[in-house]
């Protein structure tokens, strides 16, 4: 092998050589999912936040938890998502599903047009990259119900996806 030439690829490009990697506790205890009401008991405290928030719940194949991700932290009527920053996670928790949760502060349930809009471009991107979008769920103040869920509501929009 030439002298300029090395293992070491910063040397052979110049540029830093980037590893990703995600910390993992060996004591972490595995909670099943089988429906949107298993996910709420780690979601309540959003019903509380002033401020909107969007996380992302990842599961592995035998669908549970094995990590939840903020990808957003907004301001009182809105955050800002990109499929960059969500999936970003997904790849480096080696995440086989998703459930994609967010909070409205003003306590409705009510997704707004940009809220489907989303949630339609993150299953498309997901299916694209290999992921599975199990739901998506909007807590809020509710009396009589305690989120919104886009599967059990409007379940049409996974149509074509699956």
């Amino acid at each position: 092998m030439p002298a300029n030439l090395t293992n070491d690829n910063s040397i052979l490009y110049g540029l830093p050589q980037l590893k990703l990697s995600l910390m993992r506790r060996a004591d972490s205890k595995s909670t099943k999912i089988s429906c949107a009401k298993d996910v709420l008991n780690f979601l309540m405290p959003l019903k509380m936040a002033c401020d909107e928030y969007f996380l992302t719940v990842h599961l592995n194949p035998k669908l549970e938890i094995i990590g939840i991700h903020e990808v957003s932290h907004g301001t009182l009527t809105n955050s800002f998502i990109h499929p960059r920053e969500l999936f970003k996670a997904a790849c480096l928790a080696n995440t086989h599903s998703l459930i994609l949760c967010h909070n409205h502060p003003s306590g409705s349930l009510e997704p707004s047009n940009e809220d489907l809009n989303l949630t339609i471009r993150l299953i498309n991107a997901a299916n694209l990259m290999g992921f599975i979008i199990l739901d998506h769920l909007i807590v809020g103040g509710g009396k009589m119900k305690k989120y919104y869920s886009f599967r059990e509501d409007q379940n049409h929009l996974w149509d074509n996806n699956f």
